[in-house]
């Protein structure tokens, strides 16, 4: 699984001219999901998400997690974080997982996250063509891969 981590102030999803989630201060995270993820890349990505330390303390030094400040998340599934543009300048999206795989993988993703955060997370709508609008703050944007595990 990679994950595309976004500090935000704020952050909406738009389908259809129709707000589907809206969060304040916290976390919009874009999910990818290969062919090879299971239910491990699930729980470790989760638990590295709600324990990153990417929030400012008293002193404005990144210590704090979106547990500490108890921050909103918002999670959209993005199949093109697996594009390969190794070749040509078509993206191949072959690593992605076909939504047999993905969708429920996406779900227990959420899931897991509500579980460790001890809150509603918003969603996208899966496949849908959707609108993401948000306000990075900082810039801070963080890329995590459960295959490097970095």
């Amino acid at each position: 699984m990679r994950a595309v981590i976004q500090r935000v102030s704020e952050a909406s999803v738009t389908v259809a001219n129709k707000v589907v989630s809206k969060i304040d201060k916290g976390l919009l995270i874009l999910v990818g999901i290969e062919n090879d993820d299971d239910l491990e890349d699930v729980l470790w990505l989760s638990g590295k998400i709600v324990r990153l330390r990417i929030f400012g303390d008293e002193k404005d030094v990144m210590n704090k997690s979106i547990l500490d400040i108890n921050g909103e998340a918002i999670v959209v599934s993005q199949f093109t974080l697996h594009a390969s543009t190794k070749k040509g300048n078509r993206p191949s999206y072959i690593k992605a997982a076909k939504p047999d795989i993905a969708i429920p993988l996406y779900e227990r993703f959420v899931k897991q996250l509500e579980i460790d955060l001890e809150k509603k997370v918003g969603t996208g709508i899966f496949g849908a063509d959707m609108q993401i609008s948000l306000h990075n703050d900082g810039p801070v944007t963080i890329i995590v891969d459960t295959k490097n595990k970095e």
